[in-house]
């Protein structure tokens, strides 16, 4: 398959910066919790995933015939020591807030095929938790 798109990014670290080989994005990082002025990696993977999912959610919804024009996603992206090892976990709620005009069904079934076809709803199924909230 060939690739349509490459990301490049270099970090020193979570209280370091991070920066995009492009110049395009150039963070300071700030481990989570802790007082500094940075973001830190599981803030710019909520972000990320957020805007790939409402993306995947428009080519979707086209196919729907559903506007989406109002909807927006908030990704949740929580960080855990794992159970009974050594090392961190990650696990994500998206909550997606629809618009009157779409049924609870339709959000469903939308929420789950968006969930089919975007790239980090496929990148993470099956390595960490993922949990569609329809709102």
């Amino acid at each position: 398959m060939a690739r349509i798109y490459t990301a490049v990014a270099t970090a020193s670290g979570r209280d370091g910066r991070a920066v995009s080989s492009d110049g395009r994005l150039d963070v300071t990082l700030t481990p989570p919790g802790q007082d500094g002025t940075g973001t830190n990696p599981e803030q710019l993977f909520a972000a990320g995933y957020a805007a790939c999912f409402a993306s995947a959610m428009k080519m979707v919804a086209r196919g729907m015939k559903l506007d989406v024009s109002d909807v927006s996603i908030t990704a949740e992206v929580g960080l855990s020591p794992l159970e009974g090892g050594p090392g961190y976990g990650l696990d994500v709620v998206l909550r997606t807030e629809f618009p009157d005009s779409i049924s609870a069904e339709q959000g469903q079934q939308l929420l789950e095929a968006t969930h089919q076809v975007c790239p980090y709803s496929n990148a993470t199924r099956g390595n960490i938790p993922v949990e569609l909230v329809a709102e």
